[in-house]
């Protein structure tokens, strides 16, 4: 399948899901073209292909989604679901040879990017604030992930509301009381930062990135601390602060 196949399925899955009153939501690389079509062409600088389909849903909607895709040819791989206490579905489409991965109510892999009550703010991917985390939960970032948020960061203002708006101020609260998510994201930020001179962007859009970057990193700043946030802090790097994804790094990579 091509790219645009990827995504007519992609967004034919969440209006199917709609129509039934059910939240199914787009995340991963798909939702990154999706919400940043002006600059998704800075995903071809790595020749990207697609490989599956990201979405996002509730625990709660679990027997629904699966109903849903039953009736789409999708057929579960039971194992992932019991492994993963019932946050991770993993199905494929044999007759098409899609593979889709579903996560319920949270991602988890290096931090955990939970979701309850949010899907809603955007009709077809996860809010704008869980994908930026989503990318800057990476301990060994990568390229693909640092281009897809120069897209985001190009394409939306910054704010503490959701919508077309990165909420920085959802993202900064769950720094301020997680030390370990802190060390990630704004290890990650300069690393955002200092590449945006890498690829091809006009001095408006690199001076944009480089904005952004830093009012991220301010807003992160100021957000008062927790005192199990200053006592991590006194810990440091002597100690791990994220959660190794192991074998799941394949997966990882897909997102």
């Amino acid at each position: 399948m091509d790219k645009r196949e990827f995504e007519a399925e992609g967004d034919r899955l969440v209006a199917l899901a709609d129509v039934r009153g059910v939240a199914l939501r787009l995340l991963g690389a798909l939702a990154f073209a999706k919400r940043c079509p002006r600059h998704a062409y800075l995903q071809e600088t790595l020749k990207r292909e697609y490989t599956d389909i990201d979405f996002a849903g509730y625990g709660k909607q679990a027997s629904q989604i699966k109903a849903l895709l039953r009736r789409e040819g999708y057929v579960e791989d039971t194992l992932m679901y019991v492994e993963s206490a019932g946050s991770w579905m993993v199905l494929n489409q044999p007759v098409a040879g899609l593979h889709l991965d579903l996560f319920l109510d949270t991602v988890e892999f290096w931090h955990n990017i939970p979701w309850k009550g949010r899907l809603e703010t955007h009709d077809a991917t996860i809010p704008l604030a869980e994908m930026l985390m989503q990318k800057m939960q990476i301990v060994q970032i990568n390229e693909k992930d640092i281009i897809d948020t120069i897209m985001l960061l190009l394409e939306h203002p910054l704010g503490d509301e959701d919508g077309d708006v990165i909420n920085v101020g959802l993202v900064a609260r769950v720094c301020a009381k997680d030390w370990g998510w802190w060390r990630t994201l704004t290890m990650n930020v300069h690393k955002v930062r200092q590449a945006a001179g890498a690829y091809e962007l006009g001095p408006e859009e690199r001076d944009r990135v480089v904005a952004q970057a830093d009012a991220i990193l301010r807003r992160i700043d100021g957000e008062p601390k927790s005192i199990g946030w200053k006592m991590r802090a006194k810990v440091g790097d002597r100690k791990k602060w994220y959660r190794d994804v192991g074998e799941l790094a394949e997966h990882v990579e897909e997102l």
